[in-house]
């Protein structure tokens, strides 16, 4: 994952890596070195990418190749909580906090991953049909806060505050190292439609262990919004 991805990724495979050849979304079978390997043009990090599927016995010596390649374009290795710094900037949803059963598609913000159309209806169709019919979603939204102030730290599961009244806790919060503070993500649920409008004429704030921090609130992600960069 990474800008550089597509050349550290490239000469490996032996394959043109370009957006004519290899558009986001798609999946081809490659090889590095004598193993069979399949690469994936997908991002949870919000950043230009592949994930590199590799047969278990296969994993240690594919993963020596990556690593002796990339040190032509200063490679680093990253953890989970870089990943989910990442994915929080670019409001990925972590599926357990920031959806669950009890939360739609249209409520988080994803309304896309329902192919209302199909021949065959997914399970659930008639549901999401309805909200969709009523504009209930609007009431409960999944919503990206920033706090102002670069040191608090978040967790998850604080309070949100809009012009001083509660409305809704974070599902999940980490430090947002590109946006230069602490970035959560939680559903604010009114009795009225909740639009851009709404967001950014409100006054928000983050309650942080019994201390309010004022939020900057976006329905988008804060970081690259229009994706151009895993795109790329």
């Amino acid at each position: 994952m990474g800008p550089r991805s597509r050349e550290l990724l490239e000469p490996l495979v032996g394959q043109s890596l370009s957006n004519d050849v290899f558009p986001f979304g798609c999946s081809k079978e490659a090889e590095i070195g004598y193993w069979p390997v399949r690469i994936t043009r997908v991002s949870f990090v919000g950043e230009l990418g592949w994930e590199v599927y590799v047969p278990v016995d296969m994993a240690m010596p594919v993963f020596d190749r990556l690593l002796e390649a990339g040190k032509a374009v200063d490679l680093k290795l990253a953890g989970l909580h870089a990943l989910d710094s990442c994915r929080i900037e670019k409001k990925f949803l972590h599926f357990g906090h920031d959806v669950a059963d009890e939360d739609t598609p249209l409520e988080a913000g994803v309304g896309f991953v329902c192919a209302m159309d199909k021949s065959i209806a997914f399970i659930g169709h008639d549901a999401i049909a309805r909200q969709k019919d009523s504009g209930s979603h609007f009431q409960k939204r999944l919503v990206q806060f920033l706090v102002n102030d670069p040191e608090p730290q978040l967790y998850h599961h604080e309070p949100i505050l809009m012009n001083g009244q509660l409305v809704g806790y974070l599902t999940s919060g980490n430090y947002g190292h590109t946006l230069g503070g602490s970035v959560g993500l939680g559903y604010v649920k009114l009795n009225e439609k909740i639009d851009k409008a709404l967001i950014e004429s409100a006054d928000w704030a983050i309650d942080i262990g019994g201390t309010q921090y004022a939020a900057t609130a976006s329905l988008g992600a804060q970081y690259d919004p229009r994706a151009e960069r895993m795109r790329s």
